[in-house]
């Protein structure tokens, strides 16, 4: 069971990290929660050390290893706590936490549905057994300080990662900028890497 991993960033996308350590390299999902604050935690030499939950993903044809990191173990406790509820596993969960755990917490401990149904993959129903599962558990988290020093919460930028995608598959960074440019032009309801590449892709098409 690997409880921690430390070593140096080689790559960075919207919801996981790439750590070289000993010659092996390492993908480390991270919620958006511990994402936004990542900067304040990397090293001047480029590294950083995880606290991880590590677990195995049972599919009908393969199991794999899985690594989710966090910043510290009380994030970890968290997420722990919140995989306890009923039809959230740890994948979900790590979508899910795109907000600060501190006002996750607030929203279980005061029974606002409606922020929980605001997370990714909660809906109506989800939110109530959170609340009846985990309200009156969790106060001490939303005493958590985990807003980054200086700045308000924020998403990571999905159109960064879509940049990198399309210069790995031989673009341009003008020309893959322009693309996905367009793409936002004619599709301003995207939200995510992959619903930009799939309008990239169509408008390629008719080209």
């Amino acid at each position: 069971m690997i409880a921690r991993i430390g070593g140096k960033i080689v790559e960075q996308r919207q919801n996981y990290l790439l750590i070289e350590n000993s010659g092996l390299t390492y993908q480390v999902l991270l919620p958006a929660s511990s994402m936004q604050r990542l900067p304040d935690h990397i090293r001047p030499d480029g590294t950083i050390e995880l606290v991880t939950f590590h677990y195995y993903q049972v599919e009908p044809s393969r199991s794999f290893p899985v690594l989710i990191g966090f910043l510290n173990d009380i994030e970890k406790e968290f997420f722990e706590a919140f995989i306890t509820v009923s039809g959230i596993g740890p994948r979900a969960a790590v979508r899910a936490l795109n907000q600060p755990i501190s006002q996750i917490a607030k929203a279980i401990d005061e029974g606002d549905a409606a922020f929980l149904r605001s997370l990714p993959g909660i809906g109506q129903q989800r939110a109530k057994e959170i609340i009846a599962k985990l309200q009156n558990k969790v106060g001490k988290f939303g005493l958590m300080r985990d807003t980054r020093a200086g700045a308000l919460p924020s998403a990571p930028d999905y159109t960064d990662e879509a940049l990198a995608v399309l210069m790995q598959l031989g673009y341009k960074k003008n020309e893959a900028a322009a693309m996905m440019k367009k793409a936002q032009e004619l599709n301003p309801a995207i939200t995510s890497t992959e619903e930009l590449l799939n309008e990239v892709y169509k408008q390629r098409k008719t080209i």
